[in-house]
Order: C-alpha cells, then sequence, then structure tokens
C-alpha cells in the first residue's frame, strides 16, 4: 500500500508541474492584446523635425515609424532620392502600413550646380527636380505607395520664407509643386494634409529667419495637424473594413 501510495502521489505531482509548465492557451484569462495600427512617415527634414512629436502624440493609439540610417532619421529628401528608394522604405519593420503620409518638395524646387547636382544658390540654376519631372517621379513613388494597400496622405510642402534662403529656392514654387501633389494625389486616392496652408500666416512666430525649417514650437504646431489627418484617416480605413 505504501509503494502504491507514493507511486500514485508522484503521477499527481508530476501532472501538475507538468501543466503549469504547458503554454496558456490564447484567450484563458488574459485576453490578446490588439496591435496598434501602423503609420510609415516619409519626407525631409521638416518631417524630421515633427516626427518625434507624431510619435508621442500617438503614442498608444498607433506604431509611428519613419526611414532611418544607423540611429539617426533618414532624410528622404526630393522625388530623385524617392524613386531610388521607396521600396526600401516600404519594408521598413516588415512592412504592412495602414497609414503612410508622405510629402516630396522643397528639395525638388531647389537650385542645383549644373552637372553636379550639389546646392546652388543662383537662381539662374535648374532645380533639383523641374515641374514635369517632380511629376513623373512623384507619380511612380505615389503608384508604389498605393500599392502597398495604405490609406494615404499627402503632405503639401511648407511656405519658402523671402529674403533669399540657401540654396536658393523661388517663393512662389512651393504652390507650384503643390498643385502638382494635389493632382497626383487624387489620382491615387490620397487625402491632403495641407501644411502649407498651416504655416503660411504665422511664418514669423514658428519658422527660423530666412530659413525654410522651423523652431520646435513650429515642428510641434505641425505634428498637431499631421497628427489629426492621421487619425482621421485611421478612422475611415476602420470604418472601411467594418463594412
Amino acid at each position: 500500500m505504501t509503494e502504491l501510495f507514493r507511486t500514485t502521489r508522484l503521477a499527481a505531482v508530476l501532472a501538475l508541474f507538468a501543466g503549469l509548465c504547458l503554454p496558456q492557451a490564447q484567450g484563458e484569462d488574459k485576453a490578446e492584446k490588439p496591435s496598434l495600427p501602423r503609420v510609415l512617415l516619409l519626407g525631409d527634414s521638416i518631417s524630421i523635425g515633427y516626427t518625434p512629436y507624431v510619435q508621442k502624440m500617438l503614442e498608444g493609439d498607433a506604431v509611428v515609424i519613419r526611414p532611418t540610417r544607423g540611429q539617426r532619421p533618414e532624410n528622404c529628401a526630393g522625388t530623385t532620392n524617392g524613386v531610388q528608394h521607396v521600396d526600401r522604405w516600404l519594408k521598413i519593420d516588415g512592412g504592412h502600413w495602414d497609414v503612410i503620409h508622405f510629402n516630396f518638395g522643397l528639395h525638388d524646387l531647389k537650385r542645383v550646380m549644373p552637372g553636379t547636382l550639389s546646392n546652388s544658390d543662383d537662381p539662374a540654376h535648374p532645380r533639383q527636380a523641374e515641374p514635369g519631372r517632380y511629376e513623373q517621379q512623384l507619380r511612380e513613388i505615389a503608384q508604389k505607395l498605393k500599392a502597398s494597400g495604405a490609406k494615404l496622405i499627402f503632405c503639401t510642402t511648407t511656405p519658402v520664407p523671402e529674403g533669399g534662403v540657401k540654396p536658393h529656392r523661388d517663393v512662389d514654387d512651393p504652390q507650384r509643386y503643390n498643385a502638382i501633389g494635389r493632382k497626383i494625389a487624387k489620382e491615387v486616392g490620397a487625402e491632403v494634409d495641407d501644411l502649407f496652408a498651416v504655416a503660411q500666416p504665422r511664418l514669423k512666430e514658428i519658422q527660423r529667419p530666412v530659413n525654410v525649417h522651423f523652431t520646435p514650437e513650429g515642428s510641434k504646431l505641425l505634428a498637431e495637424y499631421v497628427v489629426k489627418a492621421i487619425r482621421q484617416s485611421l478612422g475611415s480605413k476602420r470604418s472601411a473594413a467594418t463594412k
């Protein structure tokens, strides 16, 4: 009887231990947390400025990622650079984006040295991508972004202030290029986040003097509008998914 009791008790202990070691089945006691929507930000140094604010404002509601080079944020620059790297950007962190917020323009419209394509302060020199080339390259980028299945938001290029910024950019060019961007946004079904309209009335308050870049307060203000556009896009995507 004693040996039988010991054997039975050992079997019971082993069974209990095995039960504790088994992985918990999904849905038992602890519900699986739903994954957060994924947002990709593409843009130049203006977007680098507002990216950390966007990430902070959407913390807990969405995963916001932008391209990086090592530990540093990557400047997506103009469409000439964009067509070369868009496929790589779409694969960052495994891809599968819910929303892509993108902008190209300030690099495209800046003047460059003929031949070398380095920055130029001479208004007689060519733009990095003249309007026709900008349209062709932006369309190629936008079509690849659309093919990813993400909701798209085209962000307008922010203003060039008066006073002679370096490298040279024409004050009127942002809206010239934005008109092209709006046309392509319509073609691919992208929403438009009009940061030009946000910044233009208050440039002296939020933009650095004779500089296309913004103060920290300016970047934070732009981020608020970027977040608003992303939230609206995420809301429309969720509504479409439930239909």
